[in-house]
């Protein structure tokens, strides 16, 4: 009986601390489920540069609506040549151009245009925008914004001292490239290598635009025709090349006036010659997009992405 007892209370026993222990192992925690939490990527805020050219004049009001619109919107603003008309004199700068544009100059990276050299070395021009415009007799300089790394030549090629391949900015253009060595690249200059419009195509910048294609240049923004038209991508003797060719936008809308498009060239995309606008880019770290934004009554649209290469 004493050891029947005892056998009774040892399986007693022996059921308990099995139970207690499947309870310990069953017992988990929150904690203890938990994954680790999946995190939403934060949306990438690009930079927004802002480009027109052929701009101030005090014979038009379409620039006033021009500098009225920039200055409602934020990012940089590169304004592509011909910035003040006729001669970029001391008096223009501080008569037609300062009063509807002065008060965005922090926000200007100009490039030169021929009809700043109507003055002397163009010397109001370097003088007004002083470090912003590069050296006076030079006008090529670079500058980063955002991702993208922004390169700003002079395309006046006998003030500048040349645009081949042994002329000091050719060589500064290279040298520049090489040390900066970004996914996403911009260049701009006034006189644009290729257009369907007056002036045509501008054949002393070719050595320039074969080192920016072999450098993988993104972008190039230019001027000097006085209408909106965008290319294609373009290799480096200007044939379509979709995967690695550079897209020319000339925006010659800033005010001073517009002119007829001609029979556009096979590799334009689409051109404007009745609406003053601005081009707005918007630069994420692999691509970019790009929206024509007209400031005068137009139906007229040209918006677009591309990736970066």
């Amino acid at each position: 009986m004493h050891h029947s007892r005892r056998l009774v209370l040892i399986l007693v026993l022996t059921f308990l601390v099995a139970a207690c222990g499947r309870s310990a192992a069953l017992n988990l925690t929150p904690t203890d489920l938990t994954t680790p939490a999946v995190t939403s990527p934060t949306p990438v805020t690009p930079a927004i540069l802002w480009a027109v050219g052929d701009v101030a004049t005090c014979r038009s009001q379409n620039d006033d609506a021009v500098a009225a619109f920039l200055a409602g919107q934020t990012g940089t603003i590169a304004l592509l040549g011909d910035v003040v008309y006729e001669r970029g004199t001391v008096e223009e700068f501080r008569n037609c151009f300062d009063p509807i544009l002065g008060p965005l100059k922090e926000r200007i990276r100009p490039t030169v245009g021929n009809h700043e050299y109507g003055s002397r070395d163009a010397e109001p021009y370097f003088d007004y925008f002083g470090a912003a415009a590069g050296l006076p007799g030079q006008g090529w300089y670079s500058y980063e914004l955002g991702a993208w790394h922004i390169v700003v030549l002079n395309s006046n090629c006998k003030a500048a001292g040349g645009c081949g391949p042994e002329s000091p900015q050719y060589q500064w253009l290279k040298q520049d490239l090489a040390a900066h060595p970004s996914l996403c690249t911009l260049a701009y200059w006034h006189h644009p290598r290729w257009s369907s419009g007056e002036h045509g195509n501008f054949e002393s910048m070719q050595p320039v635009w074969e080192l920016l294609y072999q450098q993988s240049v993104d972008v190039v923004l230019n001027g000097h025709d006085h209408n909106y038209e965008r290319f294609q991508p373009l290799d480096a003797v200007g044939r379509p090349d979709p995967e690695h060719g550079i897209i020319e936008f000339v925006v010659g809308t800033g005010g001073r006036s517009l002119r007829p498009l001609g029979d556009p060239l096979p590799v334009s995309a689409t051109g404007s010659d009745d609406t003053y606008g601005v081009l707005q880019l918007e630069l994420y770290p692999d691509r970019f997009t790009w929206r024509f934004v007209p400031v005068s009554r137009s139906d007229y649209q040209d918006q677009g992405s591309a990736r970066c290469h």
